[in-house]
């Protein structure tokens, strides 16, 4: 029994998705394939390996770390574990060891879309950049690099996502992804523009008031402005005036935009507790949160805050 979930979730490493600019590749026979992968594997590596995904399911990270350390004893070199460390460290907010391993797990395998995710997404929960591991990389790798270029353009980042393709010979499939790129960076010099224009045209007030604040961040939330503005004016307004729920209630929004669903939801919940007397505001924060667990898989507290929204 053993032998086949660990088949299965052989199987599912090996069938990585198509992406925007995913390279052709002959087609393999998966399974067989898969089966020559496992018989490489002892016993005792499935036991630790199949624990620790146990713990993983209970969110018990620290025991689920301790079990995939025992596999990465017994294999060294697998990037699988050391896939599966790095988002294991990164569930539980050991970023430098999640980084650790992410690099690890890139390196073993530099053309794997999901172990690049996975470093982005360390990287982005440490607030800092590529450009901090570009060293550690095998940077000539150009799949990896166009890789890490379509998850920043995912997430919408786009300045770095062209940065990444900068000096990369790209095939007529991957130009389709620099075109977007491109096109994506331009829009968003358009709406920055207007939302300048939109807090100029507005009425005298001091921008970094709170009504001069809440002028700026409703100006970008209509011209839809790049996630990066806004969530750096809704932490500069929350800093400034710590117990105005608006602000709190447009950070967790632009956390929602780009997937950072928990973190939104600590913003979110948190706006509640200054919220007095503001149902509008109100069920614009049940939304999110409702947005947010369902997003998470919470279907329980998603409904609770859904039953919450006043018509």
């Amino acid at each position: 029994m053993v032998k086949a979930v660990f088949l299965g979730f052989v199987i599912g490493v090996l069938c990585t998705p198509l992406t925007i600019c995913a390279q052709e590749t002959p087609e393999l026979d998966i399974e067989q394939s898969s089966e020559v992968f496992l018989e490489e594997y002892s016993d005792t590596f499935q036991e630790n390996f199949f624990e620790g995904l146990k713990q993983k399911g209970i969110r018990n990270y620290d025991r689920a770390i301790t079990y995939f350390l025992e596999c990465k004893r017994l294999q060294p070199q697998n990037t699988v574990v050391s896939f599966e460390l790095a988002k294991f460290h990164l569930y539980d907010k050991q970023y430098i060891n999640a980084q650790e391993y992410a690099v690890e797990a890139l390196n073993g395998e530099p053309e794997n879309y999901w172990y690049a995710e996975t470093l982005v997404d360390v990287i982005n929960a440490k607030k800092s950049v590529i450009d901090d591991v570009r060293e550690e990389l095998p940077w000539n790798n150009v799949q990896m690099r166009v890789n890490l270029a379509e998850i920043y353009y995912l997430n919408e980042d786009y300045v770095t996502a062209q940065t990444l393709l900068k000096g990369v010979n790209i095939s007529k499939k991957q130009e389709y992804l620099a075109k977007k790129i491109t096109d994506s960076i331009a829009n968003q010099k358009r709406t920055f523009v207007h939302s300048v224009r939109a807090v100029n045209t507005a009425p005298n007030k001091d921008l970094n008031s709170i009504e001069g604040f809440k002028s700026r961040i409703e100006a970008m939330l209509k011209t839809d402005t790049g996630n990066d503005m806004l969530l750096k004016t809704t932490e500069e307004a929350m800093e400034s005036f710590p117990s105005q729920p608006y602000f709190y209630y447009a950070n967790g929004a632009a956390l929602n935009s780009i997937q950072k669903h928990k973190d939104a939801i600590e913003i979110l919940e948190g706006a509640l507790d200054y919220l007095i007397d503001d149902i509008p505001l109100e069920n614009a924060i049940y939304k999110e949160l409702v947005k947010a667990y369902t997003a998470t898989n919470n279907t329980s507290k998603a409904n609770m805050y859904l039953s919450k929204i006043k018509s």
